[in-house]
């Protein structure tokens, strides 16, 4: 038999590891191209796991508490709904550099002039967190039917959520951290910075696309 307290510290291992799967990094990434500061990267990694962290508290809390399952139709639905969001991402992550950026003209005492461009900012930590609470639905189910299985209580069940939570909440911050010091970097160098925004908008439209492809099927609707 599994000790309890064993099943809580894997909670947050798992939690860990959870904020690395690829859709969850792809949608956080796209945030990032206009970071010119790690740290701030780092908030927006924070952001989505506490978004990630309470739409999964919330939905477990239900779980345990009524005793409910969630179809496995509605899980696969929701995976459908992160595919639609990650499209969405990329188009906007590739339209940013086109519409978002304006440039403008600055006239010097020597008479040239320089262009700059400026990033328009946008709420990131807003953002994240609802992209976070998207995730978190699209992975209630697993999460739910893995507490259900090993958690004897309530009371664990809402440590393990919480446990879990922190470890995807750390995970994000620190990967967000680690993708912002290049980004940092590309700022120096315009046309790197322009192919990482395509780049990152392409790779978030295919794999949204994938996404929701994978789910079409699965619903016997393709």
């Amino acid at each position: 038999m599994i000790h309890p307290l064993s099943t809580l510290i894997l909670g947050f291992f798992l939690g860990l590891t959870h904020a690395l799967e690829a859709d969850h990094l792809i949608a956080v990434s796209t945030m990032l191209t206009t970071s010119k500061n790690p740290l701030k990267a780092m908030l927006v990694g924070m952001f989505w796991g506490i978004g990630h962290t309470t739409t999964l508290f919330l939905v477990g809390l239900i779980v345990l508490v009524l005793h409910v399952s969630i179809p496995e139709s509605v899980n696969t639905g929701l995976e459908g709904l992160v595919g639609i969001m990650l499209i969405f991402l990329g188009i906007s992550t590739l339209r940013r550099k086109t519409q978002s950026l304006h440039e403008h003209e600055h006239a010097h005492t020597d008479g040239d002039k320089h262009t700059h461009l400026h990033a328009n900012h946008t709420h990131r930590h807003h953002r994240s967190f609802l992209i976070g609470t998207i995730h978190g639905l699209a992975g209630s189910g697993v999460l739910m039917v893995l507490v259900l299985s090993t958690i004897n209580s309530v009371l664990q069940g809402i440590i393990y959520i919480i446990l879990f939570g922190a470890g995807s909440i750390a995970g994000m911050s620190v990967m967000s951290l680690l993708f912002g010091l290049p980004v940092r970097y590309s700022h120096r160098f315009e046309r790197i910075n322009q192919v990482l925004h395509v780049l990152l908008g392409f790779v978030s439209v295919g794999f949204g696309g994938f996404v929701l492809y994978e789910t079409l099927t699965a619903l016997q609707i393709l």
